[in-house]
Order: C-alpha cells, then sequence, then structure tokens
C-alpha cells in the first residue's frame, strides 16, 4: 500500500514545510564598504541572532550579524591594516592567533557563511603557509585560506536556548516561523496507514527494517541495505 511520507511531503513546497522567508528584514552579510555606522539593532524570525542595521557613506544600507557589545553610533571597519577590535573585519591572516571570530568566509568574497548562530563564536588555532586553522563551535578544526574575511567578536544574543519555551504552542509558533518540521515523530509511533513502520499492534514491529534496494528516495527509511548477508566465507 502506498503510503505519503512526511520526507515526501516536504518536496511539495506546501506552507506547513515551506520557510516564510517574505516575512525575513533581508539577507545578511559583513560590511561592505570600508567604514560603516551602526544605525539601529533590529530582530529577524530569520535569524537567531539580533541583526545591526549598517550604514556608508554614500548612504547605502546593510544587514550584519551583530557582535557583542557595540551599540548604537559605533563604527565598524573593514579591511587589510584595521583595528583588531570587536566588529570590526579583517582577512585571517591579519588576525592573530587565540582571538574569537565570527561570520567567517569559506571561500574568499562570499559574505560570510559559518558561526551565524547567536551566542556562537570560533577561535583561530594556529597558522600555516598557506592556510589558517579555525576551531568552531562544534569542537571541529577547520582549515581556510588567509584571504577570508571574518568578524572579530561573539555572535550576540548568547543564553537564547537556557530559556524555556514553557508551552508546546510557544515552541510550534517558533518552528512554524522559520519553516522548521516539528515536532519530529518516529515511523514507529504512528499508524499503520501513515508508514511502514506504522501499526498499534506492539512498539516493535515483525517486519525488516531495511529499505528495499530499489526503494524511491522517500521509501528510504530504517536501516541502509546491508552490504553482505550471512556469514562471510
Amino acid at each position: 500500500m502506498g503510503k505519503s511520507l512526511t520526507q515526501q511531503k516536504r518536496g511539495k513546497g506546501s506552507p506547513t514545510y515551506k520557510a516564510n522567508s517574505f516575512n525575513y528584514a533581508a539577507q545578511v552579510t559583513q560590511i561592505l564598504q570600508d567604514k560603516a555606522l551602526i544605525v539601529d539593532i533590529i530582530n529577524s524570525i530569520g535569524h537567531s541572532a539580533p541583526l545591526l542595521k549598517v550604514k556608508y557613506k554614500n548612504n547605502q544600507e546593510s544587514l550584519m550579524v551583530a557582535p557583542e557589545g557595540v551599540k548604537i553610533g559605533d563604527y565598524l571597519e573593514k579591511g587589510k591594516d584595521v583595528e583588531v577590535r570587536t566588529g570590526n573585519t579583517l582577512p585571517l591572516s591579519k588576525v592573530p592567533e587565540g582571538v574569537f571570530v565570527f561570520n567567517i568566509e569559506v571561500v574568499p568574497g562570499d559574505g560570510g557563511k559559518l558561526v551565524r548562530t547567536s551566542g556562537t563564536t570560533a577561535r583561530i588555532v594556529s597558522k600555516i603557509r598557506n592556510k589558517v586553522i579555525l576551531k568552531l563551535p562544534s569542537g571541529k578544526q577547520k582549515e581556510f585560506n588567509p584571504k577570508c574575511m571574518a568578524t572579530v567578536g561573539v555572535v550576540a544574543g548568547s543564553g537564547r536556548i537556557e530559556k524555556p519555551y514553557l508551552k508546546a504552542g510557544n515552541r510550534m509558533k517558533s518552528m512554524y516561523a522559520r519553516g522548521k518540521y516539528w515536532p519530529i515523530v518516529s515511523g514507529a509511533s504512528m499508524n499503520a496507514v501513515d508508514h511502514p513502520f506504522g501499526g498499534s499492534r506492539s512498539s516493535r514491529k515483525g517486519r525488516p527494517t531495511i529499505a528495499p534496494k530499489n526503494a524511491p528516495p522517500g521509501r528510504k527509511v530504517g536501516m541502509l541495505k546491508p552490504k553482505h548477508t550471512g556469514r562471510n566465507k
């Protein structure tokens, strides 16, 4: 019997699984020019951290992830020779070892892709001739091009996950605003009509959980096909 699984529904673009990106403030990047003035601190439902609205000499405006310790009226700088100060953006080759950075470019010129969540930061561990090694919030160490730009400091908004939701309704609204699938229900807890593993006869189903070899992408649930079966000879 064919079953419409959650993995299949998520690709159809229904409002339940689609991010409300039209409600987001704007695209967030690093500062675009040599010097910028902080004119406002705003909130965007699409970002966990507060955002800075910065203004340049030619009256152009853009948004960037806010670091801890800045305020409206401060100036931020970008370049090779600027001071290593909170909020300033420099190439990784110019940032001393041990300094905390965020909003790091993966490829020079991409505007910053890594370490943008509230309260997170990365630390420069060491420098080699053609690469800079950073320790990311996950604890993993990753190599970067020395020309990649990064912003000095720690992303603002730390402690966000320490505040409990208290009610399932609050959690639901928060997840819906960002297009996140919630609550996450295991297939074994569903009804038989909703999932191949569903049914109320027992919590442990009496059928194999290995997906068929030629199963379509939405049917690839459970354990993957083993490379060998039986005893090796």
